[in-house]
C-alpha cells in the first residue's frame, strides 16, 4: 500500500542517511535513539519535575475480565510534560522514527506497510495482542 506522508518521510531519510548506511550502524543508532527517548522522559522527572512517577504494584481485583482490566491499571504518571520537555521527547521520538525508516530502507520494507500490518494485527487481536 502507499501513504504519501510515510513514503515521503522514508524517501527523505534515504536521502539524509549518509554516515550510518551500514545496517549495523543503523541498528545501533536506532537503539541509541530509543535510549534517548527514555532519557528525555527521565529528565522531565528528575531535572524539570513537570511530571512525576508514582509507581507501585498493579493490583486489579481477582476474576476481572481482560477487557475490564484496563480500568484498573494505572500509568503511574502525575502531571503533564511542560513545553520544553514535550519538545525534547518529541525530538527524540522523531530520531527514533528516522532510524526505524532507515532500517525499513535497508531491508527494503515500506514503513507504511509495517504500520498498516501492525494496525490490522491490533484491531484483530485487540486486548489479546500482548497477553
Amino acid at each position: 500500500m502507499k501513504d504519501l506522508l510515510c513514503d515521503e518521510f522514508q524517501a527523505s531519510v534515504n536521502e539524509c542517511l549518509v554516515r550510518h548506511k551500514s545496517v549495523l550502524d543503523t541498528l545501533t543508532k536506532f537503539q541509541e535513539a530509543t535510549s534517548r527517548v527514555n532519557r528525555s522522559i527521565a529528565k522531565a522527572v528528575t531535572n524539570c519535575g513537570c511530571i512525576k512517577i508514582n509507581a507501585g504494584k498493579q493490583a486489579p481485583p481477582e476474576n476481572v475480565s481482560l477487557t475490564e482490566l484496563r480500568s484498573y491499571m494505572e500509568n503511574h504518571l502525575e502531571g503533564v510534560l511542560c513545553e520544553s520537555c514535550e519538545e525534547a521527547v518529541e525530538r527524540e521520538m522523531g530520531r527514533t522514527l528516522f532510524y526505524m525508516a532507515a532500517l525499513c530502507n535497508l531491508l527494503d520494507l515500506n514503513l507504511y506497510d509495517v504500520l498498516l500490518k501492525e494496525s490490522k494485527r491490533l484491531s484483530t487481536l485487540g486486548v489479546f495482542n500482548f497477553s
